[in-house]
């Protein structure tokens, strides 16, 4: 079966033990699948892979083991149709992420195997596109996340940051991160970076929560695409009307200019908003998490503050910080990757997650360390499609890690390690709430 053709009929995947477990699926029994026409690629493997809810930091066990055995595999998901190419090395990643042979934009209208119902970026998004179209894209926000603008709202941080810790410390322990500083902080600078109103966060992270979910149906998630594009539009139409100093007028402006369509202006929001909602969200608390579960490196990290941006480094390497995989590519010719023959037409996916737990390039790739000083993670991803927030997310990262470190000596959990709850059913892991004491 290639990528893009339905499962057989009457194929059960999630009653197949094997596949539940991540192995190859069987290829003499009924409903096995073919395997894959080509001289390279003729016994490869397909696994199913249900990327089930993990507990706190462990890494995907396919993904350990690909990684090692199989770097470029083909597997199969709970949602779409047909199978897709999984590619896990550090190198392949990277060769892929590169090669302009891998089309973002042929994944519209392609109802490819993934993890969650709905596809999450919507059509004609920065996301799903290909130079130039994606250049031009983006070019119009990446003056506002560049090392000027991040440096500019690094003080505004600095401060936001006290003061909810201080905040925090102020109501005694315990308290939860989450609620306290890592969710608040993110809405605070969106404000600030986009001039959204203070009183809208609460749809818009009602929007980001469905949106990123994997247990919600398509219509579902149509239906929430749909209240966010009208509020886009009537926010836009307010904004031209009554212009302001932030990205999201800047957009508008290139809107009534014509170098921006209605559809794009409303996805670039989106991509904007539900990164810098759900980044720092996820992406601090878990590691404030897995400082104080490795209490060597915390003191290490408190015997040294300098040491603090490269640790931020090391934790997103070290962070599993998705369920399964992002967006895939499709191949517009044949090419080989790794050995195997990825045929024109057919769907690859990368795993950034993996490739920073590559053995051949990170030694001890499963240990925490904070003064590794190897290759640079892909924590944010690679090529054309790099994320266009990572300056501000390291920088928001930093910012929390600080104020946490230097105010509150004593920080600890308040629970057992095993006691923290976790996100459940959605794309991105982190925890649900981080309950502290100090």
């Amino acid at each position: 079966m290639t990528a893009g053709r339905p499962a057989p009929a009457g194929h059960r995947p999630a009653e197949d033990p094997a596949a539940a477990r991540g192995e190859a699926a069987p290829r003499t029994a009924a409903g096995a699948i073919p395997a894959q026409q080509g001289p390279a690629d003729a016994d490869a493997p397909a696994h199913f892979w249900p990327v089930d809810h993990l507990p706190a930091l462990d890494f995907d066990p396919l993904l350990h083991r690909l990684l090692r055995e199989e770097p470029v595999a083909r597997v199969r998901m709970r949602h779409g149709e047909g199978e897709a190419w999984l590619v896990t090395s550090y190198d392949l990643v990277k060769e892929v992420t590169s090669d302009p042979r891998f089309s973002r934009a042929l994944t519209v209208d392609r109802p490819v195997t993934s993890m969650t119902p709905h596809t999450i970026a919507p059509a004609g998004g920065i996301g799903r596109t290909d130079p130039p179209d994606h250049t031009r894209l983006r070019r119009l926000v990446s003056q506002a996340f560049g090392r000027k603008r991040v440096a500019a709202l690094r003080a505004e941080a600095e401060q936001t940051a006290d003061r909810l810790v201080a905040a925090m410390a102020a109501q005694g322990p315990p308290a939860d991160l989450a609620e306290a500083v890592t969710g608040p902080m993110p809405e605070h600078l969106l404000g600030s970076l986009l001039g959204l109103p203070a009183d809208d966060f609460g749809r818009l992270q009602q929007w980001r929560t469905a949106l990123l979910s994997t247990d919600r149906s398509r219509q579902e998630g149509d239906g929430v695409k749909a209240e966010i594009a009208a509020y886009v539009r009537e926010l836009a139409a307010h904004r031209a009307r009554f212009p302001g100093d932030d990205l999201f007028s800047d957009l508008v402006a290139a809107h009534a200019r014509g170098e921006l369509s209605r559809p794009e202006l409303v996805s670039l929001t989106v991509m904007v908003v539900l990164n810098a909602l759900d980044q720092i969200l996820g992406q601090a608390t878990a590691m404030v998490y897995a400082l104080l579960t490795h209490p060597r490196e915390l003191e290490r990290l408190r015997a040294e503050p300098a040491l603090l941006p490269r640790a931020v480094e090391e934790l997103l390497r070290f962070l599993p910080q998705r369920n399964g995989v992002g967006m895939p590519r499709i191949a517009t010719e044949d090419v080989e990757v790794g050995g195997r023959v990825i045929r024109a037409g057919e769907a690859v996916y990368v795993s950034y997650p993996a490739a920073d737990r590559d053995p051949r390039v990170f030694g001890d790739p499963d240990r925490l360390d904070l003064a590794r000083t190897e290759a640079p993670h892909l924590a944010f991803g690679h090529g054309a499609h790099y994320c266009l927030g990572a300056a501000l997310a390291r920088m928001e990262c930093e910012v929390v890690l600080a104020a946490l470190l230097r105010e509150l000596p004593g920080l600890r959990l308040a629970v057992a390690p095993e006691a923290v709850p976790w996100r459940r059913g959605t794309v991105n892991r982190g925890p649900e709430a981080l309950p502290l004491a100090w």
